[in-house]
């Protein structure tokens, strides 16, 4: 990428967290004094977690010093959250990130500007949950599951079958079809590449920077990726989508085995009506999301802090707790605590799994791995579509033609653009073609775009979409962004037509073309925004010119 979405996009997207509320006490609140300890942590345990703070804080236990602990718990990606804190954004006093594997990146970030580290020591951890392969059951028994062990080497395999799944007899299944996140903003993401370039090497421990110079590794990792239907910030949208789309979405995607149970657990009460779907925990080795409680060795967190930041690590340690974790599909982190339901075959997982546990790699190995993921992700081929009519006027044109300026340099070289404007009229500004060779005339261009006239939001839509199934590459990610601060008020196609046609070209589920939606305002029309994105299995984005830019960042992480 030209700019990397290290920082930037986390800078962006912290601003949306930062509002979002805290886990508070009730009533009138503690008299006398208090002390607040912030803790940001992984949203994957926010099911488990949420309930305990409100607990904690209405027993009002106190410290030493008589003061009353006030725990505010806000949940956030664990590296978006790593970088907020290395940048002082945030200053919490706890940081529980998914799993230990980004500390010593962590570590070596904050190094540059600290004489000592911000994690001393070997944290605990509050639950475990292994990183794993969630699978259609029909599926992996294809593959030979549960009698053959399947890892990255059989995911690489189908990824680069010309026959897909014909050549395990079911050809009505289409192409092979992965997801898993951004690795520079998920756990889950940062995870698969590691765990990708370790089977790529054969090794389970002592990853080195020579590994990843080795053009078998950097040929494994381009096969793992050329599956990928598109990435994104969250494992809990490619769980969502996942289970609700079903197979023809999504064949398999990274996600934590707590995740398996949850799915397995409704289908199981008669909640969903899905396909059941099994964990694969890798062969070739795989992590541990472990949840680890960091009280930061930083300048903000004092004494006091400190000793009600334990307490109350103390009170999620303890054995009530832990069995309640046991109910969400988390293991407890006391291994006297024994497992049992529904951590178990009925719901899709193996308890005596993993078998093989993955060394987490130096800072300067996983920079590497990011590096060669970023020369071999699956590019992507993007249609912006802007409104230019009248109401785009003042503050709306100016931030608009700003964040699609920031939208543009978070894109790579091989990545392919096309910007389409409407108003009375449909223009393209530069068609599809590679983004390296004419990146400075395209943000030239960009920088002088005005306002005026009326909005052809469905034609313009429509056409964009059939432009990009007719021009587009579907080896690569295929998306349309369309922004617009009204509703159609020129357009010949209806939205019954518009609607007809989208989802319905091409390639059937995931790896069809996705539609990003960004309602920009009040007066747009959210409700047919939302029906247009959800229809391609995108997502629909309500923008003003504060937040337009936050909007962009977070569509970026989906490339």
């Amino acid at each position: 990428m030209k700019k990397s979405l290290y920082g930037f996009v986390a800078a962006l997207l912290i601003v949306g967290v930062l509002l979002s509320a805290c886990n508070l006490p009730g009533g009138g609140g503690p008299t006398g004094p208090t002390v607040t300890v912030s803790i940001y942590y992984g949203s994957e345990k926010q099911e488990w977690l949420e309930p305990l703070v409100e607990e904690y804080n209405d027993q009002e236990n106190k410290t030493a010093q008589g003061s009353t602990i006030i725990i505010e718990a806000t949940p956030m990606g664990s590296i978006e959250s790593a970088h907020a804190i290395v940048d002082e954004i945030i200053q919490p006093t706890v940081w529980s990130p998914a799993s230990s594997v980004y500390v010593p990146v962590a570590n070596a970030e904050w190094r540059k500007t600290h004489s000592d580290d911000l994690i001393v020591g070997t944290p605990n951890d509050l639950v475990l949950s292994p990183v794993v392969i969630a699978m259609w059951q029909p599926m992996a028994e294809a593959l030979g599951w549960p009698k053959q062990p399947l890892g990255w080497a059989d995911i690489a395999a189908m990824a680069t079958s010309e026959e897909g799944w014909a050549a395990y007899g079911y050809p009505e299944w289409g192409s092979f079809k992965l997801g898993h996140t951004h690795p520079e903003f998920s756990n889950s993401g940062i995870v698969s590449v590691i765990a990708e370039a370790y089977a790529g090497a054969g090794k389970q421990y002592n990853l080195s920077m020579d590994d990843l110079q080795d053009p078998d590794v950097q040929s494994f990792v381009a096969a793992v990726e050329s599956a990928i239907i598109h990435y994104g910030s969250s494992t809990g949208f490619f769980a969502e989508r996942m289970f609700d789309r079903g197979p023809s979405y999504l064949s398999a995607a990274v996600m934590y085995e707590n995740l398996v149970v949850a799915q397995e657990s409704k289908r199981l009460a008669g909640q969903v009506a899905q396909l059941p779907v099994v964990a694969i925990y890798p062969q070739e080795g795989t992590f541990w999301s472990n949840h680890p409680y960091i009280v930061l060795n930083a300048p903000w967190v004092t004494d006091e802090l400190r000793e009600a930041a334990e307490a109350f690590e103390a009170f999620l340690l303890d054995r009530p707790q832990q069995l309640r974790a046991i109910e969400l599909g988390f293991r407890p982190a006391d291994p006297s605590i024994p497992l049992a339901a529904p951590l178990d075959a009925q719901h899709g997982v193996d308890p005596a799994q993993p078998q093989t546990v993955l060394e987490v790699p130096s800072a300067e190995v996983i920079a590497g791995i990011l590096r060669l993921w970023r020369q071999n992700k699956k590019p992507v081929d993007v249609v912006v579509v802007m409104d230019i009519s009248g109401s785009m006027g003042g503050e709306k044109i100016s931030t608009a033609r700003s964040s699609l300026i920031e939208f543009i340099n978070l894109l790579s070289d091989r990545d392919r653009l096309q910007v389409m404007l409407f108003n009375d009229d449909i223009i393209s500004l530069t068609p599809l073609s590679p983004l390296g060779e004419k990146r400075d005339d395209v943000l030239r261009r960009v920088s002088g775009i005005i306002e005026n006239g009326y909005t052809r939001l469905y034609d313009a839509t429509l056409q964009a979409y059939e432009e990009l199934e007719a021009n587009g590459d579907p080896k690569h990610i295929r998306a349309v962004i369309v922004l617009s601060d009204g509703q159609d008020t020129r357009s010949q196609s209806s939205l019954g037509e518009l609607m007809k046609q989208l989802g319905t070209t091409g390639e059937a589920g995931g790896n069809s073309i996705k539609l990003f939606t960004i309602g920009f305002g009040d007066d747009a029309d959210l409700n047919v925004l939302r029906d247009m994105a959800e229809t391609t299995g995108g997502k629909q984005y309500k923008a003003d010119p504060a937040t337009i830019r936050e909007v962009y960042a977070e569509i970026a992480t989906f490339f």
